[in-house]
């Protein structure tokens, strides 16, 4: 099965996206900010990413720069508060392949998960 890794620094936030996302049988690993995102990505190699724009140490933004500097193409789908269209454009610019706001809807969000790893219901 598929793993996704989930960047917040809410402790509600992910376990909220880890119950909608574990019905679907996904492996999760967590992750408080897009530094140690980063190192899951580099130990885990999951198959997508979930993560929130503002987090402490390294914020979403500098994670998916981070990405796009590594050339690694595992799909990221940012989930945050910020509903600004330059915070979504941004998103998309730097690589993201999806952009939900929080709280997230649970069909949204497994219907987007669903997609990037092309799976079925």
């Amino acid at each position: 099965m598929a793993m996704v890794l989930i960047i917040d620094d809410a402790a509600f936030s992910r376990r909220m996206i880890r119950k909608f996302l574990q019905i679907d049988g996904y492996e999760i690993i967590e992750a408080t900010n897009g530094r140690e995102g980063l190192e899951m990505v580099d130990n885990h190699k999951p198959n997508c990413v979930l993560a929130d724009l503002l987090m402490p140490d390294m914020n979403g933004f500098e994670f998916l720069k981070a990405m796009q500097d590594k050339k690694l193409k595992i799909p990221i789908i940012i989930i945050s508060a910020d509903i600004q269209d330059g915070a979504r454009n941004q998103s998309y610019n730097l690589g993201a392949v999806n952009f939900i706001n929080k709280p997230p809807k649970e069909s949204e969000l497994r219907k987007a998960v669903r997609e990037v790893l092309n799976t079925k219901e």
